[in-house]
């Protein structure tokens, strides 16, 4: 039975949501889901179409569609440690949000992934592992065993988190970031593009560079 997905926001990895969607149903040979639709909170959107999908309303106007399944895009450097917050919005729960696994990412069987996570193409994610609800991982990352992806959190394109490493909730850590085996960062973190990390990282830090070192809170950017 096809699932109708409706898509929270309209910028780049929302698109990026539903051409998975689309390789997905390629894939299988069969319309495994059909999305009718994203939520935008920007008035100046709805009704208008993108890659001819339609906006069709803002996200609390979610729990009007009761038969449909949800997929949040949205969150960026400017506004990842919000993300649980604008998915609150919606009022959906949890398990009207489906996990969307690209059909090149490679999971292992003995790993968990949460509700309304996505994976996007040729990520690796090896055993016990543990991915949260609504996290997204862009393409070509690696997360090795026995390591924790908080909920809400994003890894960018091609992030390589060695085994053992716990990242908190609503982190994100940017493109070609490397993070060292056993390491804790907290909640709310921003790792810049192309960072090295080889210590722990507190909760509510921004830090980059080769070591990465911390350059000011969260809450400042």
């Amino acid at each position: 039975m096809t699932k109708k997905i409706i898509i929270f926001g309209t910028g780049g990895n929302c698109i990026d949501i539903l051409d998975t969607i689309k390789d997905i149903n390629d894939f299988r040979q069969t319309d495994v889901y059909e999305c009718i639709g994203f939520l935008d909170d920007d008035s100046r959107k709805i009704g208008s179409e993108f890659y001819g999908v339609r906006v069709l309303g803002p996200l609390a106007s979610a729990v009007e569609f009761k038969d449909c399944f949800f997929v949040n895009g949205i969150g960026s450097t400017t506004n990842f440690w919000r993300k649980a917050q604008i998915i609150a919005q919606s009022k959906i729960p949890d398990d009207n949000f489906e996990t969307i696994i690209h059909p090149t990412a490679s999971v292992s069987r003995f790993s968990t992934l949460g509700q309304g996570t996505v994976i996007f193409q040729n990520v690796t994610i090896t055993t016990n592992v543990s991915v949260g609800n609504h996290a997204v991982v862009l393409p070509n990352c690696v997360i090795s065993h026995d390591s924790l992806i908080g909920s809400y959190s994003c890894l960018a394109g091609g992030v390589c988190v060695s085994g053992l490493v716990e990242i908190g909730e609503a982190c994100y850590l940017g493109t070609n970031s490397a993070i060292k085996d056993r390491l804790k960062i907290g909640r709310n973190c921003l790792v810049g593009m192309g960072s090295v990390v080889l210590n722990d990282i507190p909760e509510n830090s921004v830090v980059a560079g080769n070591p990465a070192r911390f350059l000011k809170k969260t809450i400042d950017i």
